[in-house]
C-alpha cells in the first residue's frame, strides 16, 4: 500500500464493465502519478490509500485494474525515529 493525493478525475466515455460505477482519480505519489479506480469516493486534495495488484480487484475481481483507492486518510501521525537497543 501507498499513500497518495488525489489531483483531478479522470473521465472515460468507454471503459470496460468491471470499471462500471467506480470513478477513476489521477493520484500523485512519491514516485509520480498515476491512474486509480476509487473504491471510496475521495474527492480532489484528499490524503489516500491505495492499494495495487490482486488486491486493488477485491471488491471486483473483474475490474481491469492494478491501483485502487481503498481508503481516505483523516490523520497522519509523524513518529519520532528510535534506535533498537
Amino acid at each position: 500500500m501507498k499513500i497518495a493525493t488525489v489531483l483531478c478525475s479522470v473521465w472515460a466515455t468507454k471503459k470496460s464493465p468491471g470499471l462500471l460505477g467506480h470513478p477513476l482519480q489521477l493520484v500523485s505519489t512519491e514516485n509520480g502519478q498515476l491512474v486509480a479506480v476509487d473504491l471510496v469516493g475521495a474527492g480532489v486534495g484528499d490524503k489516500v490509500l491505495l492499494s495495487f495488484g490482486s488486491a486493488a480487484r477485491m471488491e471486483n475481481p473483474h475490474a481491469p485494474a492494478d491501483a485502487a483507492i481503498v481508503g481516505i486518510l483523516d490523520q497522519l501521525e509523524e513518529l519520532e525515529s528510535y534506535v533498537h537497543q
